[in-house]
């Protein structure tokens, strides 16, 4: 099981940067696997952090963003919405560019994001569906796919 989770946590410092495996990763963590052995939902303190996807990839939880945010300085993974579309972004409804005020440069499309309120609070996790500089430079189109939303 350590060598596991010493597993899961590199692919995490890979994906989201160093730091970010033993963040994801910490207290009880309970790993659910496919009928093949392969790691496919991570579960820590009874909630889903992240789901291992075939492409070796993690999706994020709601519980994995919020061990995101607490562990990667600002602006990392983060896509910052207003008020106007934070009622819409909790219910799980995607994220348009005009709404985007702010996005960590470094955003491409395909990249697990946390999508915060301008206040700094976590209200969904999703994968990013342009890259930065479109999502600052365009006033339509499809930013985040929302897969989980919190609800206020």
């Amino acid at each position: 099981m350590a060598s596991d989770i010493d597993a899961l946590r590199t692919v995490a410092d890979y994906q989201f940067g160093a730091g970010a495996g033993r963040a994801l990763f910490d207290g009880d963590v309970v790993i659910q696997r496919t009928g093949s052995g392969r790691p496919q939902q991570i579960l820590a303190d009874g909630e889903r952090v992240v789901s291992y996807g075939t492409d070796g990839r993690f999706t994020l939880g709601i519980a994995g963003g919020r061990r995101l945010q607490s562990a990667l300085s600002s602006p990392a993974y983060r896509v910052v919405v207003g008020d106007d579309s934070e009622p819409f972004v909790r219910e799980e409804r995607n994220v348009f560019a005009k709404f985007v005020r702010h996005v960590d440069p470094q955003v491409r499309p395909g990249d697990e994001v946390i999508v915060e309120h301008e206040r700094g609070e976590l209200i969904a996790v999703g994968r990013a569906e342009l890259s930065a500089d479109a999502m600052a430079d365009f006033d339509t189109g499809m930013a985040v796919k929302v897969r989980n939303g919190r609800p206020a």
